[in-house]
Order: structure tokens, then C-alpha cells, then sequence
């Protein structure tokens, strides 16, 4: 997810531009870059890292242009670099372009670039492919939107981008395909951008830019085309939000918007490692049949979140693998003197790519002649560059300290990557693999389902929030989800949670147990349900407090419990990612009734790089 600005007016752009990056920064964090059309050519800056190192770099610099484009970028093809950054221009120089999205034809365009018109390209972008189009389209006389347009019909992806070019002063062109974009309506200048955060400063009325529609934006007006270059005309929409409230799109914290973000999350990582078969395919992941027959065993190591994200995964691999799997706390892994050699798969997982006890455990596994793969969500991070192979999410940037969508695609991560392994040594069959991803297909709209029913979660929160201390408890995989609920509620909440498989609680935690006090018994395992069913019996002989959360259907339940939290019916292997959801909202209003910051709780960082 990245962020794009354009402005053209009477004023100079280049403040504009760079102030309207700063409010979009959220969306994109590692380089940042500015197009401006000054005088009769076109003038690039970028520089890798935060938009603070832009800024330091053009400080000297003065530009009279009134027209230009930015962008902040958050990385996905090529590492995060002042070349990788945007804008990139087309090889003649006359045309700049920012992006937002993928290309996923790119190398088949760039490969005929390359091949019938010499193009040389200076990055490793899918953007650049849009740049080199543009610019040869452009040589054939055409103007900018017609470039646009026929540009547009030749890319596959989901991607909006926007372009100046130096023969066509004061005007923007922008193409809008599944990922956001509006235009803002100004007094002698117009706008377009990512999300209404840069424009609210400058204007009130903007116009939402519709999925195949193309904009091109003067000074004096904004022109909309569809899909088929034929005029749009549309009512402006009044904007009268703040800009806090425009960067977490309307929600009160950035967790909550997070946790909504969720069935999109998970829909980008498993489209993008799913064929039209239905069959998993891991680009930069050169896992053979044969390298496969040397590994005899698999280590995950992880830290927080990303420990139960392994947790889980070890589950799934030794179910649809059969390869035995060991998952330890990144902090504890090398202090043990693990049994690693060259018939080890070491599988690191970290959201930042940068968790130093993640990384520090990566590289002993290594020096013993580990292979190693990694799943993390930053491109280019520590982490990604040190692995054999990188296995990436797709969750987009994650502001809030407690990690919510970073770990629904992480188990997605686990599940492709479980089936791919256990297709590659035969160990379950095309039918049951089949079978699996028919219902991981189904997670995105059941997700929504469980957020559309939020409400009844906010009203126990109401209720319970002043309570000092919750269980949670589970069996199997529920208990790996008890482990992430109750990591969840103590992160924000500051209550004293604790999570136990439920077969444990009579070897001492029950003695805990008594009236008032919460417990969340997590049943979602249907063969495992009559065992859960008799621990709740036990704690409820203790007069506790239980929220029972199971698949929809199992009425039974609301006869021994004091509350019942529901999820869509789907197979035993995949409740884990709808599981959790209803846990992630119940601690998110756990906290705002008790007044906690909430995407910055006390003591803690996004990305930990201290042992």
C-alpha cells in the first residue's frame, strides 16, 4: 500500500506536495519521492526511508513549478532504495510516473520493452514497466491521456498511477484500478490523491474516483473518462471530516480500522499465491521436491504474535506435510544450543522483518547449514534479505502496536505454504488439497460476516470491563487462538490475562477459578467440542463468568454459558482465522472502555530490535 499526491494550480507544488505526503505516510514508510514539472522539463527527486530524508535532501533547492506528483512508498517489487523509489520517468526523460498496486505482468511487458524498443531499466519495479510504456506511446505522438488509456488496457493488476509529462504543462493524468484514488476540487487548483488526507487543508468538495475511470487534472477543471474514454459526469461529495479522523478512514484507532481491514488482507495474500487452478505457486520460493527430501525436520521461531502465528503452523504442516516441526520463542532459540543442521528448514516469522531476537536466532540457525525461509510483511527488511527464501504477506502497513491483520495473513502464509509442502511430497491428495483452499477462499466474506456482528461484542465489553483478570482456554488449535486472544487483551487492556489449553486446568489453574471470575472458552474444533464441553461444565461448577465461542449451531452451548460469541461454520482446520477476530474486537473494546491508548500502548514498539 502506498500513497500518491498530485497538484496543479498557480501556487508552488512542491510544498503541497510534500506536506501532503506527511499526511500519507502511514500508508508507505520506506522511500519517498517528488515529480515537478519546472519550466519546460521534468524534475525528479526521491530518497529511500521516511519523507523526513526527502525533505532534508531538496531543503537547499528552490522550484517554481505549480504542477507535480509524489509518492510514499511501501515496498513490494525491489528492495527499498533511492532507485526503487518513485517517481521513475521514461527513458527519454519527458514523462514521471507514481503507482500504487501491482503489475503482475510486468516482466512480460518489460521483457518486450527490453526486446523490440531498447528500453534499459534502472530499477526493479513493476512501476518503471508504466513509465517505459507511457514513453513509448508518447514517441508515437499521442497525448498523455491517450498514453494513459492504452497503457491501461495492456497491464493486469490492481494499481492506480498517475503521470505529468513535460510537453503537456499543468496537467495530470491518472488511471484508477481496484486500489483507491480521489480528486480534490480547489479555488484556481485541483488535487488527486490516495485518501482525502493531504486535500482537507486546501478543500472541502472531492470527487471518488470509480474503479476503470481516468482523471485528468488543469488548474481550472477535473475531466473523468470511463473505462471506454467516454466523458464521466458525477456529483462532488463535501468532506467535512479532521484529518486524524481522515488517515484511520473514519474509525476511532488505527487497530480497529486494522481489524477491518481483514477480509482484504487475507483476500490480497492468498490471491497472489493462487493460480486459476486453485493451486498454490510461490514466486521466489525455490522449494523442490528434491530439496524437500533432504529436510527431516522444521523449525519456526518467532516472537509475540508471530509465535502463535508458528504455533498454528506447526499444526498444519505436520497434518498436511508429515514432517515433524518445533516452534520456540526467538529470545530462548540460540541460548539452547538448538540441534540444527543441513537437514533443517528454518522458517523465521516477523511482521517488521526486523525482530532482532528473530533475526539474531536466523542467523545461528544458518551458520549450522540451515536452509531458511521467512515470512514477513516488509520488503527488503533484515530479515527478508538474509533468507534463502521470503515468503510475504500482504497486509499492508500496520500502525497499531498490536498486531491484528499482520497475523490473519501470517496463518494464510502458513496454510498456502503447509499445502504446498504436503502437494510437493504427496503426503494429502489433490482432493483434500482442493478441499482446503475451497474454504480459505471463504474466510474473506466470513470475516466480514463475524465484523458485520461486532456489536455484540462492544456490548460485553461494556459490561466487563473492569474486570482484572481473564482465562482464556481451548484444545488443539483453539488453544494456540487462546494463547493470541489473551496476548491481545494484556497488550491494550493492561488486564492480567491468561491462556491455558483446557485439559490443563485441573492440574492447577482451576484452583483459580471462582464466582465473577471471566473465563473465554474458545470451541471451535467439532472433535474436539464434547471434551470443551466438559471443561466448561467444570468452570461453570465454579460459577464463573464464561464466554463461550464456537461455530454457529451448537445451541447446547448457551445452556452452560454466561455469554456465546459465534462464528461462521467452516472445516476444523481453518477456524483459527475467524476464531480470532471476535478476541481482536473484544480486547479492542476491552480497552477503549477503559480509556487506554490503544495504538500505542505503554512500554511497547511495532518493531522490537533489542534483545
Amino acid at each position: 500500500m502506498c500513497g500518491i499526491v498530485g497538484y496543479t494550480g498557480h501556487q508552488p507544488a512542491k510544498e503541497i506536495i510534500i506536506d501532503g505526503l506527511r499526511k500519507l505516510e502511514y500508508r508507505g514508510y520506506d522511500s519517498a519521492g517528488i515529480a515537478l514539472l519546472e519550466g519546460d522539463h521534468v524534475v525528479v527527486r526521491k530518497k529511500k526511508g521516511k519523507i523526513a530524508n526527502l525533505e532534508k535532501a531538496i531543503a537547499g533547492e528552490k522550484f517554481y513549478a505549480t504542477t507535480g506528483i509524489g509518492h510514499t512508498r511501501w515496498a513490494t517489487h525491489g528492495a527499498p532504495t533511492d532507485g526503487n523509489a518513485h517517481p521513475h520517468i521514461s527513458q527519454d526523460g519527458k514523462i514521471a510516473v507514481v503507482h500504487n498496486g501491482i503489475i503482475e505482468n510486468y516482466m512480460e511487458l518489460k521483457e518486450k520493452l527490453e526486446k523490440e524498443h531498447g528500453i534499459t531499466f534502472r530499477s526493479e519495479t513493476d512501476t518503471e514497466v508504466i513509465a517505459q510504456i507511457l514513453g513509448v506511446l508518447h514517441q508515437e505522438k499521442k497525448s498523455l491521456q491517450e498514453c494513459v488509456y492504452e497503457a491501461s488496457k495492456v497491464m493486469k493488476g490492481a494499481y492506480t498511477f498517475a503521470a505529468i509529462c513535460e510537453d503537456e504543462p499543468d496537467r495530470i493524468v491518472a488511471f484508477r484500478k481496484d486500489t483507491p484514488l480521489i480528486a480534490g476540487i480547489g479555488d484556481g487548483c485541483n488535487f488527486l490523491a490516495s485518501d482525502v488526507t493531504p486535500l482537507l487543508k486546501y478543500l472541502d468538495e472531492i470527487y471518488l474516483i470509480d474503479n476503470g475511470e481516468m482523471i485528468v487534472c488543469t488548474p481550472d477543471r477535473i475531466e473523468i473518462f470511463d473505462e471506454d474514454g467516454k466523458p464521466v459526469h458525477k456529483d462532488s461529495l463535501h468532506v467535512n471530516w479532521s484529518v486524524e479522523d481522515a488517515q484511520k478512514g473514519g474509525y476511532q484507532h488505527f487497530m480497529l480500522k486494522e481489524i477491518n481491514e481483514q477480509p482484504k488482507a487475507v483476500s490480497e495474500t492468498l490471491g497472489r499465491r493462487l493460480d486459476d487452478g486453485n493451486h498454490v505457486h510461490l514466486d521466489g520460493i525455490s522449494l523442490t521436491k528434491e530439496d524437500l527430501a533432504n529436510i527431516n525436520k522444521i523449525d519456526i521461531v518467532a516472537c509475540g504474535t508471530a509465535y502463535h502465528a508458528g504455533l498454528i503452523g506447526k499444526y498444519l504442516i505436520e497434518k498436511f506435510a508429515g514432517i515433524p516441526v518445533e516452534v520456540d520463542v526467538a529470545s530462548e532459540y540460540r541460548y539452547r544450543d538448538p540441534l540444527v543442521d543441513e537437514h533443517t528448514l528454518f522458517i523465521a516469522v516477523s511482521q517488521s522483518g526486523e525482530t532482532l531476537d528473530t533475526l539474531m536466532s536466523l542467523r545461528e540457525a544458518k551458520s549450522k547449514g540451515a536452509r531458511v525461509l521467512s515470512i514477513v510483511n516488509v520488503v527488503g527488511s533484515s530479515v527478508a534479505r538474509e533468507s534463502d527464501d521470503v515468503f510475504y504477506t500482504w497486509a499492508g502497513p500496520e500502525i497499531a502496536v498490536a498486531s491484528t491483520k499482520a497475523y490473519t495473513t501470517q496463518l494464510i502464509c502458513m496454510y498456502l505454504l503447509a499445502l504446498y509442502i504436503g502437494r510437493l511430497n504427496d503426503h494429502i491428495t489433490e482432493e483434500y488439497s482442493q478441499k482446503v483452499i475451497a474454504e480459505l477462499k471463504q474466510l474473506p466474506d466470513k470475516i466480514q460476516d463475524v465484523l458485520d456482528h461486532s456489536s455484540s461484542v462492544e456490548s460485553m465489553a461494556k459490561l466487563l470491563y473492569n474486570r482484572q483478570q481473564v482465562f482464556y482456554i481451548g484444545r488443539g488449535l483453539d488453544a494456540s487462538v487462546a494463547y493470541e486472544g489473551s496476548l491481545k487483551l494484556k497488550e491494550i487492556s493492561y488486564i492480567n490475562s491468561f491462556a491455558i489449553a483446557a485439559g490443563e486446568l485441573k492440574h492447577g489453574t482451576i484452583a483459580l477459578i471462582e464466582p465473577e471470575t471471566t473465563v473465554i472458552a474458545i470451541a471451535t474444533q467439532d472433535f474436539l467440542y464434547p471434551k470443551m464441553y466438559s471443561n466448561i461444565e467444570e468452570i461453570r461448577a465454579r460459577h464463573a463468568h464464561i464466554i463461550s465461542l464456537v461455530k454457529k449451531g451448537h445451541e447446547d452451548i448457551r445452556k452452560i454459558s454466561t455469554d456465546v460469541l459465534e462464528i461462521p461454520d467452516c472445516m476444523d482446520e481453518v477456524a483459527p482465522v475467524l476464531a480470532i477476530v471476535p478476541l481482536q474486537l473484544f480486547s479492542y473494546y476491552m480497552a477503549r472502555e477503559r480509556g487506554e491508548n490503544i495504538d500505542k500502548p505503554r512500554n511497547l514498539a511495532k518493531s522490537v530490535t533489542v534483545e
